[in-house]
């Protein structure tokens, strides 16, 4: 059987610069085995997999090299991203994706893709390892959501160079640690997302993350919109805006590749 495969880059506008996802729109239901296994092979930090329950409705799960993930912006960017240009989905209709963090609607603003996330709440708190050091630079504030923490450094220049060992990290850490950091003039924030315990040690740039972080500055802060940078070797940007318990981001994406598994 030939499977179609697209790869987006999501975040950017740039060829090979944010974080690129491998999207399958699937004829007919395939088992989680095979989606797992089609995933180590892309071996990307998320492969997305659709399956078309209406006009303009699909279920949507995504997995990374190593096991399933329960929420993945940059790879649902890059679905809607890829029905939308593919004309599966016309311009001006609303995607809605079924997934297993609800319902996420999604559309296009422009040249933008704008996505209706769930904010991430965050219980301010001390890591139990990384309390005052991150791998050679001081913490100055730090919170805990589902499986992650976030752990704020003093600088974004600071940011842009900390070279974490991944072995240390993964003892200390269940899924990952996003680092962050008041921005300049171009940005309000910055960050970065590691997680070795899902098989990226450094995901280039990650939707889930801000949705926590529009959290973690809104306590901080006051601010109810966001113009985030990650600092990853690729680089990627969004902007988020909080309504409520939830998290409008904001994204463009480009299409890289396309071609057929042979499953």
């Amino acid at each position: 059987m030939q499977l179609p495969i697209v790869t987006v880059d999501a975040f950017t506008d740039t060829p090979f610069s944010g974080n690129p996802a491998a999207i399958c729109l699937l004829p007919g239901p395939l088992a989680e085995e095979g989606m797992q296994l089609i995933a180590s092979e892309m071996n990307l930090s998320e492969t997305a997999f659709l399956e078309q329950t209406g006009p303009a409705s699909f279920d949507l799960r995504w997995f990374t090299p190593m096991r399933e993930v329960d929420l993945c912006g940059h790879a649902t960017l890059a679905s809607a991203y890829m029905l939308y240009v593919e004309e599966v989905v016309e311009m001006d209709q609303e995607i809605v994706f079924a997934t297993k963090s609800g319902e996420l609607r999604v559309h296009m603003e422009g040249e933008e893709i704008v996505m209706d996330f769930p904010l991430i709440t965050i219980q301010p708190g001390q890591h139990p390892y990384f309390m005052d050091d991150f791998f050679g630079q001081k913490v100055i504030g730090a919170a805990s959501l589902k499986g992650n923490w976030i752990l704020e450094l003093e600088n974004y220049h600071i940011l842009e160079y900390v070279e974490p060992e991944f072995q240390v990290l993964a003892l200390h850490s269940e899924q990952g640690i996003i680092i962050t950091a008041k921005g300049n003039e171009d940005y309000d924030i910055y960050s970065r997302y590691f997680a070795p315990n899902l098989g990226i040690n450094e995901d280039p740039v990650t939707g889930f993350a801000h949705c926590a972080l529009m959290d973690y500055w809104h306590k901080k802060d006051g601010k109810e919109a966001l113009k985030a940078y990650q600092a990853s070797k690729r680089e990627g940007e969004m902007r988020l805006e909080m309504q409520g318990d939830r998290v409008m981001i904001y994204g463009k994406a480009i299409k890289i590749f396309e071609g057929f598994l042979e499953v």
